[in-house]
């Protein structure tokens, strides 16, 4: 929820805000390589580096942005309610370090490192629909041209002062319109511009780690507290506490409603549907954690859990190349989430806003559409655009060879794992076993 942007100096800082934000700062960083761990454990050998370096980039070119320009295009003194300015901010010039928002106990440097962030993860959340394919040059160009085009406004819309859909009284506590549907609907209009993998329904493309999908959907979880209850800048009202609480219990029921789904449908629970549950309930409770209660937090989080479940499987059906979901979880699972706002919101959270389910009629729901719709369209549009621009003039896609045998080589000049130890020295102090050796049988030839 963003504050006002009139600075007051006689507002009174507290020291535990401030400590309490700059840890939830922190946590929001650690997504960012949780993330890479999620998706790189979810590709081929061939692409792990790859997949990590996609959202690592994401580090370091997003923060020169967002302190050249990026801050004051999303908290900036709005213009015409799409797009924030403040000439004093641009490379974070003026800005006192006490500094405080009007009505804010917390300096404007905490805010903006938390909200910067948010900047840094989004982008990295698309970069899972791109696997194996991607030029890592045309790939930093996107987020560059991304950033700049698409998320500093969309921030701008749904938590500036003045963004239209701020002002409109869309609700999205944490993200679900401008990180998570922002990610999808980009992620969505860039495959349809540079197309499917090699071998898409045809060869098998299994993770290749699952223990590395767990600890990066472990890592995301913990990151995640720090994404959702910061966003209240405090916990002077519980507000915060409430987020908390609903972050865990919506992840926890989208897990169970997940790999219910799995069974029924697939005959078993698996590792890598209870980890895609978990972020799918994550997801979901992103905008209406602040909103709903622990029961309406029950309820999100099952129905993301079960619809995005379901909604993995479009891909095949559909034609279009999504490597690792980010369409069927983050595009599917912010709508869910930010749409139920509108049917559970119990009116005793950060707002006396009431759901239909809670006597309010269908008003909010109506503006959740809004938001939902505005930053879905707007999103995929622009990414398409972006993406075939950078494909007719630098190349999105690396050379058919190069996807086939690898793009952690020709990309990186490295590799993930090194296995020519593997299979131990050639010197050995005293020799095998004849008979051993005639016994051994040949190795297989590894699958990347």
């Amino acid at each position: 929820m963003a504050p006002a942007i009139t600075l007051a100096a006689e507002t009174e800082l507290s020291a535990a805000n401030t400590g309490f934000m700059l840890i939830c700062s922190a946590l929001v960083m650690l997504m960012t390589p949780a993330l890479a761990f999620f998706y790189g454990g979810m590709v081929r050998v061939k692409s792990t580096l790859n997949m990590l370096m996609m959202s690592f980039i994401s580090l370091g070119i997003v923060t020169v942005l967002w302190v050249l320009y990026g801050f004051s295009m999303a908290f900036g003194t709005d213009s015409g309610s799409l797009v924030g300015w403040n000439s004093d901010w641009l490379g974070l010039s003026n800005i006192g370090l006490t500094e405080l928002w009007d009505g804010y106990t917390v300096p404007v440097f905490v805010f903006l490192v938390f909200q910067l962030m948010f900047a840094v993860l989004t982008p990295a959340l698309i970069s899972g629909a791109l696997a194996d394919r991607v030029k890592f040059t045309a790939w930093a160009l996107f987020i560059a041209l991304w950033a700049t085009i698409v998320y500093f406004p969309v921030a701008h819309w749904v938590w500036g002062a003045g963004g239209w859909a701020f002002e409109l009284g869309v609700i999205d506590f944490a993200g679900g319109t401008a990180v998570h549907i922002n990610a999808g609907a980009a992620a969505l209009g860039v495959i349809l511009v540079i197309g499917k993998r090699v071998g898409f329904k045809k060869d098998p493309m299994r993770p290749h780690s699952l223990p590395l999908v767990m600890l990066g959907a472990g890592l995301l979880w913990f990151g995640w507290f720090g994404f959702n209850a910061g966003s209240w800048l405090g916990n002077d009202d519980g507000v915060g506490a409430l987020m908390f609480v609903n972050t865990q219990v919506a992840t926890g029921a989208a897990i169970l409603g997940w790999l219910a789904y799995e069974k029924i449908r697939h005959g078993a629970f698996t590792t890598l549907g209870a980890a895609s549950g978990a972020v799918s309930g994550l997801v979901a409770i992103t905008p209406a954690g602040g909103a709903v209660s622990p029961l309406g937090a029950i309820a999100v989080g099952l129905i993301a859990g079960v619809v995005c479940a379901m909604s993995v499987g479009l891909k095949y059906k559909f034609g279009y190349d999504d490597s690792l979901d980010v369409v069927g979880v983050h595009l599917v699972g912010g709508i869910l989430g930010s749409l139920l706002v509108g049917l559970f919101a119990s009116g005793k959270g950060q707002s006396d806003v009431q759901g239909l389910f809670y006597g309010g009629g269908l008003d909010q729901f109506w503006k959740q559409c809004a938001g939902v719709f505005g930053v879905l369209a707007y999103s995929l549009v622009v990414s398409a655009l972006l993406a075939l621009l950078l494909d007719r003039t630098i190349g999105m896609r690396v050379p058919e060879d190069v996807e086939v045998a690898g793009i952690d080589q020709a990309e990186h000049a490295e590799t993930a794992y090194d296995f020519s130890g593997a299979g131990g020295g050639a010197a050995r102090t005293t020799a095998a076993p004849a008979a051993s050796t005639a016994a051994s049988a040949p190795s297989k030839k590894v699958d990347a």
